[in-house]
């Protein structure tokens, strides 16, 4: 294959990952949108006004475990963007259940 043929457009990101030998791009934005629409079915709103739920939740939800390949990853992903926020680089099952990930504009 050309690597060339799999470049991602430079305003979107993707990830590239091989399936039955091939590469599929995987769209990262569209990973967060989905993202946001599972915060907001899950979540509650807080003090701020802005809906949170806790990472346990996201994590062990049947629907996000179906959603999302790399769930942490599309985390980190949207936290880099700034559409949501949490505590620490990296969520952990079991030691991060309780962080709270907030949605940062609704």
């Amino acid at each position: 294959f050309k690597a060339s043929a799999f470049s991602p457009q430079p305003t979107v990101l993707h990830r590239n990952c091989w399936i039955n030998g091939g590469v599929t791009k995987m769209n990262v934005e569209h990973e967060v949108t989905l993202l946001v629409d599972e915060i907001r079915r899950l979540g509650n709103k807080n003090a701020d006004g802005k809906i949170s739920v806790k990472f346990g939740v996201l994590f062990n939800d049947d629907q996000c475990a179906n959603l999302f390949e790399a769930l942490v990853g599309t985390l980190k992903a949207a936290k880099r963007k700034k559409i949501i926020s949490f505590e620490g680089e990296l969520l952990l099952q079991g030691v991060h259940d309780n962080v709270d990930v907030i949605l940062l504009s609704d």
